[in-house]
């Protein structure tokens, strides 16, 4: 099973059109908080890379903006790219089957 959820904060987006869809890339920040050895509390925050096709699941692209809180539902997909040098590049991004706009009291980390 490939499935992905993820709960975070909008870093950035890009809206493009291809074939007549819209297409959102964004990226998202994850945070997880917990103390450490010495009972520090830590906050450890991962980006994600996500992609979105507007339409069902997906809302209006121009309601996610940079500090939106998003909840996204989607898998793990494996991308490769060649640069203009001819060199290929390999990422991971997330693409969204669902996203959901929270409102500003959802909480974003969780104590493990």
């Amino acid at each position: 099973m490939n499935r992905v959820e993820l709960r975070g904060l909008v870093g950035s987006t890009k809206v493009q059109t291809h074939s007549g869809r819209r297409v959102c890339r964004m990226s998202v920040a994850t945070s997880r908080a917990y103390k450490d050895a010495m009972g520090v509390a830590k906050i450890d925050t991962t980006w994600h890379t996500v992609s979105a096709w507007e339409g069902r699941g997906i809302p209006n692209l121009d309601l996610i903006v940079k500090g939106s809180k998003v909840e996204v539902n989607g898998s793990i997909r494996n991308v490769k790219f060649t640069t203009e040098d001819g060199v290929d590049h390999y990422s991971s991004e997330i693409q969204a089957k669902k996203i959901q706009l929270l409102d500003g009291d959802e909480p974003l980390a969780y104590e493990m």
